[in-house]
Parts: structure tokens; sequence; C-alpha cells
């Protein structure tokens, strides 16, 4: 007779386990739900804890029906009741065992509880973790990072029993950065020559690439070039011929993929090439489309998709989804100043896996622009206080 123990994130799981190795005729000894903990101690899981017998010697057709006949499974070789359940007869088992309806019962509550509203889920908590929820309630963050961040902040709650909100929201700043600190941050890499600016209209692109220019000139001592797309509005090209003539930058208008070869030969003495790319209706696919006629993706290009905090979640989705036919290297947030909620900012870079590059909060060129890292996303969405 082998006895095995299984864990699974759901009953469902286990028994599909218990099936593929030990069969139909295996019998649950127990089952129990278990708390794994995460990285570090934080983001812990619910698992369900089976331990199975495999039974080498089936029932009979004639101790199935003794097993409904006294409304509960049977022990092989006895017609002695026993809290054992038999996975052939599992589902007219459980309408007969109270033993096993109890069971079931407990596992039906407990995933209700998994499921209740997410907005009275914490109502049990203590007032400093309320208050942290609602926090992030008010930051927009997305509802299944909420509660991971309050799961974990919960077992750390009452591991180190600190009811310091300065503490809590150090904490809380913590399993931020940690959510989001596997991506790549922190701008221009300079590994590859040409560096894509992309986005809707309306976002900030060429006043944001006059403030990378600067950056690169200034800072990091390059030799740098624009290139703009942009032809659908003269009054774009003129504002970065204004940036390109203060900062002394060479600057080429590309019409068609054929200017673009030509701008990329003129500048191949260049570190840097900035390409700026015209803002147009977000909801357009042939916009995406008509960046692909005129700018070559295939080769040596970092893209940034430039995108406003001040606008909503769903449509920042739906941009990344229409420019997703063209590699996205990371996210750039503009108008940090104009808002008091950052939370899309960080369930962007939860759902699509994608880090960022810049975070700008103002106008002024070459300053309002810094360099993102987790840290700083963590401090912006939680404020000064989040510091440490």
């Amino acid at each position: 007779m082998k006895i095995k123990k299984y864990i699974a994130p759901s009953m469902s799981e286990a028994m599909k386990k218990i099936r593929q190795e030990l069969g139909n005729d295996a019998v649950i000894l127990s089952s129990k739900v278990a708390q794994k903990r995460g990285l570090l101690g934080f983001f812990s899981k619910k698992q369900f804890e089976v331990i199975a017998v495999q039974d080498p010697e089936p029932f009979s057709p004639e101790q199935q029906a003794m097993s409904m006949k006294n409304s509960m499974p049977v022990v092989k070789g006895s017609e002695k009741p026993h809290d054992v359940l038999h996975l052939k007869d599992e589902t007219a088992a459980t309408e007969k065992s109270d033993d096993v309806l109890t069971e079931l019962k407990d596992i039906k509550s407990l995933m209700e509880n998994l499921n209740v509203d997410i907005h009275t889920n914490f109502d049990k908590y203590p007032k400093p973790l309320r208050q942290i929820n609602e926090m992030l309630i008010v930051q927009e963050i997305s509802d299944s990072l909420r509660m991971k961040v309050m799961d974990a902040l919960l077992v750390k709650y009452s591991t180190e029993n600190k009811d310091n909100n300065l503490d809590l929201l150090r904490w809380t700043k913590q399993l931020i950065v940690d959510s989001i600190a596997s991506f790549n941050y922190g701008g221009v890499s300079f590994t590859k020559k040409f560096v894509n600016v992309v986005g809707p209209t309306g976002v900030g692109k060429t006043t944001t690439l006059a403030k990378l220019a600067a950056q690169c000139v200034l800072n990091d001592k390059k030799r740098v070039a624009f290139i703009t797309t942009d032809t659908y509005r003269i009054a774009a090209i003129e504002q970065l011929k204004t940036y390109a003539k203060i900062l002394d930058i060479p600057i080429e208008v590309c019409y068609n993929i054929e200017d673009f070869q030509r701008a990329k030969e003129k500048f191949v003495d260049y570190d840097v090439v900035l390409v700026d790319t015209a803002g147009r209706n977000f909801l357009n696919q042939q916009y995406v489309e008509d960046l692909k006629e005129i700018i070559d993706f295939n080769e040596d290009v970092e893209t940034f998709l430039v995108l406003s905090l001040t606008s909503k979640f769903t449509d920042m989705k739906q941009i990344y989804k229409q420019f997703s036919m063209i590699h996205i290297d990371q996210f750039i947030f503009t108008k940090e100043d104009e808002t008091s909620t950052y939370g899309s900012m960080l369930n962007l870079i939860d759902h699509f896996q994608v880090g960022v590059a810049y975070i700008t909060n103002g106008q002024n060129v070459p300053d309002d622009i810094k360099a993102a890292s987790p840290q700083l996303i963590g401090q912006i969405i939680l404020g000064e206080d989040a510091n440490g």
C-alpha cells in the first residue's frame, strides 16, 4: 500500500494528481489548507495538502454496493464505516457521508471567502492596515496587486507587531518595489544607436525627446542627432528644430523609409540618434502601420512608449496593445506633476512585464525628467514619507 502527500493550489488539482499517479482506486486519508510563503516571506499563497493511499486491491462491485447502502465509504474487506473517501465512489459517497459533506462545506466556505468583495475583505484588519489599504485603493492600484501587498503586509505586521505608520509605509513601499524589481529601468542604455519614442498625441513626446537629448549631450557627453517623422504637424517640426539649434544638434525630417535610411547613413558617426514620431489617434491601428513604413524597427533600435499619467488605465492598456506590433523596451511616463494618482503606472508594469526608462514632471528642458527605478516608483505612489 503506497501513501503519498500531494500539495496543489486547489482541491481539484490535487484530485487530478492523485488519479494520475495512484489511479481511480486511491483513497484520501486527510486534507487541509496550508499557507505557503513566497519570496522573503511575502506574497503567501493558499494551498491544499492531501494525503492519499494507493489501494492495491480495488473495491469489488459488491463492496461498492454495500458502501452505497451504508451511506459511507467501505474499507476493503469490511462493511464497517470508515473516515476515508474512495475516489471511484467520490460523488455517491460525498452525498451520503456527513463527514465528507462537512469537509466539502468547509472547502466551499474557504473559496467563497477568497472571492468576497475586495473592498470589504479587509474590514477585520487592524486600523493601520485598513488605512494602507484605503491609500492603495485611492491610488487605483489593481485589485490583484493590492491584495498581494496587503496579504504580505499582514504577515509582516503580525510578526513585527508595530503600529508605527512610517514603518507600515516603508514596508508597503518595499513590497511594491519587490513586486516590480525584476524588470529593466534607468533610461537610455547606449547599447542601441537609435532611440525611438512613440505614443499617442498630447503625451509630450517631443519635449521628452529634447530632455533626453540634453541629458545625453550635457551629462553623458555623447554626440547626438535628431530624426523626426512627425510630418503631420509643422509646429512639432519647428519645436524640435528649436531644441536642436539650442543644443547644437543636427536634425533630419523623414517622410518615408528611404528618407530614414539616408538619415541613418548621414548620422553613422554619431553616438545616439533620437527619433521623434507623430502623435496620432491611438485607436487607429493604421498609425502603427504607418510608423513601420517609415522607421526600420528591425535593428539597432531601442523603443520607448510614452504615456501620460493623467490617462485612464484602460486607455493605457489599449495604447500598449496597439503598439505591440513593434517591440517596446520600456515605458516613459509623463505629467507626474499633473495628477495625484499613480497606480496605473504600477499596474502597467505588472500587467505587461515592462520596465520604465524615465518619469517626467514638467515642461522645463533639460530639467523635469528622472531616470526611473522601482524605488522611485514606490516613493511616488506612497509619497515622500515612504523613503527608507
